[in-house]
């Protein structure tokens, strides 16, 4: 799908003002609230925008504490990676699980009150994750950058 710079300009809106109505929308993008209500669902229907989440403040909610986890798995067969994909959807903790290049198989962002939280996480889950034959944990100490907004 081609984006064209109306599309480009309602993805920008969308990204960082996600609760916008569509009238305030089509102001901001300089449409009409029927042309600006098509292209919204056009790029819905077409994938483009996959969804509209709640960001929530990890602070707030008791969990500032980010775990970047490195793992290396005893293979690369589709039953061992796809035994280990199955159970790490299953942790809660996960915020976001990758496949890697590169020396680690995956690496993990999880999201924990503490270290006390993260032991626990730990002792719970990571350790019984199949396949598992090294884990490299690292902690944030401090957020520099963070946005979910792609420069469109």
């Amino acid at each position: 799908m081609q984006l064209d710079a109306t599309d480009r300009r309602i993805l920008r809106v969308l990204q960082r003002q996600g609760r916008v109505t569509n009238a305030e929308l089509a102001e901001l993008v300089h449409l009409s609230p029927s042309a600006c209500h098509r292209r919204v669902q056009r790029l819905e229907s077409e994938g483009v925008i996959a969804d509209y989440v709640a960001l929530l403040d990890l602070k707030r909610i008791g969990r500032p504490t980010i775990v970047y986890v490195e793992i290396k798995l005893s293979g690369q067969s589709d039953e061992i990676l796809d035994a280990f994909e199955r159970e790490v959807a299953r942790v809660p903790d996960i915020l976001e699980c990758h496949l890697m290049a590169g020396a680690a198989d995956y690496l993990l962002k999880i999201i924990a009150a503490d270290t006390e939280d993260f032991a626990r996480i730990h002792r719970r889950y990571l350790s019984r994750l199949p396949g598992v034959t090294q884990m490299q944990s690292s902690f944030a100490l401090r957020t520099v950058v963070k946005t979910t907004a792609i420069d469109i």
